[in-house]
């Protein structure tokens, strides 16, 4: 247990991490990944060399030392960071390797005249306090999602039944439990991770479930990106037939239930959990406003489906944008970015709804700011992200 001491040792430490968080925690994964390879596929390295995980970590170091008092006011952080735990895996014996490492990293980043003896043993009683909450949490997860029906624990063999191009850029895959056995049901909005090996290497990649678990079966709708290991290997690499082993389905970012309007906007690769989410509001007849932006409409995916719901749910509204014109696909409601008049005039004109918003980070925050001026409540406008668990200004 923290005492006031730890407490106010861990609090002072908080100007440094404002400025310096970012070098210590870099510093950190570059200790961790290189003395204990076994946790590699733990981390997304693309997210280590663009810096987004390192930038989390020194976000999330930050906001737990500012409420060290008052843990409770770290809202939603800690049950983003329990999921995506939960999906990628992590156990209880990983837990010593990180705090071994992030000590160390921050005895050798802050010096040892400011990183006392005093200091570190506070740091470590108060990661130590952080750690127990999440392994304690974790293993209720994993518990329950092992005993549900249809629910498992580690990692299950599943095969590829269907593989879909729904774009130019993404492709939808279809799982089935190899031992023909029932999947675990998931609420809208949630992800699903797959365990891969490439030229002997594993990674571990979260995508969202693209559609209800229909016909005892998952589907992920992934985008080819750039240098993507994980997404190139899925589209050029894995066909009907392979086996993929698959974790189980986690995820905060969740549709509540709810009679209120709904609000799904979503850009780029951000539709893919909104799907989910259409399909299980469609069913309770509520009335539905969905907002996607593309950059045009040759990677606008399930575009076709979205208008066949539209024609036998009058409930639904459609809206697309594009931020070019490619002259060859079908038309848009708008070109160009999406602004506050033109999200207010798609809008319900009752702004008591629920809105779910996903896509790119600054697609994110500028939707954030632009559903508040439009009167949208602001626990009423909920959002997710795709790499590591950050703050969204």
């Amino acid at each position: 247990m923290l005492n006031a001491s730890d407490r106010a040792i861990v609090k002072a430490t908080v100007p440094l991490l404002e400025t310096g968080g970012e070098a210590l925690t870099t510093h950190f994964y570059k200790k961790l990944l290189s003395r204990y390879p076994q946790v590699r596929p733990l981390f997304n390295q693309a997210h280590q060399a663009s810096g987004d995980q390192p930038r989390a970590l020194a976000n999330g170091v930050l906001m737990y030392a500012r409420h060290i008092d008052q843990l409770e006011q770290l809202g939603d952080l800690v049950a983003r960071i329990i999921n995506k735990h939960v999906a990628l895996q992590i156990l209880p014996e990983h837990y010593p390797l990180v705090g071994e490492c992030l000590l160390e990293a921050i005895r050798e980043v802050l010096g040892a005249e400011i990183a006392t003896d005093e200091v570190i043993a506070a740091w470590g009683r108060a990661y130590w306090q952080l750690a127990d909450s999440l392994i304690g949490a974790e293993k209720s997860i994993y518990d329950e999602k092992a005993q549900a029906v249809g629910g498992w624990h580690g990692a299950r063999a599943f095969k590829v039944v269907a593989k879909v191009s729904e774009s130019a850029e993404i492709t939808s895959f279809y799982f089935a439990p190899a031992d023909g056995q029932p999947v675990l049901q998931f609420t809208p909005g949630q992800y699903v991770g797959l365990q891969l090996f490439l030229d002997g290497e594993e990674l571990r990649r979260n995508y969202s479930l693209s559609a209800l678990a229909g016909n005892n079966q998952y589907r992920i709708s992934v985008k080819r990106e750039p240098g993507g290991r994980a997404s190139n290997y899925l589209h050029d690499q894995v066909q009907v037939g392979d086996g993929i082993n698959l974790f189980p389905p986690s995820g905060e970012f969740t549709l509540a239930h709810s009679d209120k309007p709904l609000v799904l906007i979503s850009g780029g690769v951000g539709i893919t959990p909104t799907l989910a989410m259409l399909e299980a509001a469609l069913d309770t007849r509520r009335p539905v406003h969905f907002i996607h932006c593309a950059r045009n409409g040759s990677v606008h995916a399930f575009r076709d489906w979205i208008e066949e719901l539209a024609g036998k749910h009058p409930q639904l509204k459609r809206f697309y944008l594009y931020s070019e014109d490619d002259g060859a696909s079908p038309a848009a409601h708008g070109v160009g970015l999406l602004d506050q008049a033109l999200l207010e005039q798609w809008l319900p004109e009752d702004r008591d709804v629920d809105a779910y918003f996903l896509g790119p980070k600054g697609f994110m925050a500028t939707v954030k700011r632009q559903l508040k001026a439009a009167g949208v409540p602001e626990a009423q406008a909920r959002y997710e992200f795709f790499g590591p668990a950050s703050a969204l200004e």
